[in-house]
């Protein structure tokens, strides 16, 4: 549903995709629209989409659990399942935070490496 585009601001995301078949995920400060078609979005995180070549943005409302930051941006998901924390669901075969306004799937169509951190081009599934 492209509607939740509506809902992409400045504001807080979950970026979550599988790790050997575990969900895991980290908290970003951007999730930035690129093209409208095809439906292509970006993100700046430091963790590596491999596994599926997938990822999805869980769009966090302002009222979501506050905690959902802490979980998922102060700890590493190497060290810690972080969604053993966090309610989640499997939507569109990617895990996505349960309490959030909405989500995006992508199936990633590019990628660029910085110092620290990969961006991820994604085209909404």
């Amino acid at each position: 549903n492209k509607n939740v585009f509506h809902k992409l601001s400045y504001g807080v995301y979950v970026v979550s995709a599988w790790d050997n078949g575990r969900p895991t995920g980290c908290t970003a400060n951007s999730a930035m629209q690129i093209t409208s078609s095809p439906a292509t979005i970006a993100v700046s995180i430091n963790q590596t989409i491999t596994e599926t070549g997938r990822f999805a943005v869980s769009i966090l409302a302002q009222d979501s659990l506050p905690s959902i930051i802490g979980t998922f941006g102060f700890q590493s998901g190497k060290d810690t399942d972080k969604f053993s924390q966090v309610e989640y669901r499997v939507a569109d075969l990617m895990p996505v935070v349960a309490d959030s306004c909405g989500y995006i799937a992508c199936e990633v169509i590019d990628s660029m490496e910085t110092a620290t951190h990969t961006v991820f081009l994604g085209e909404v599934k």
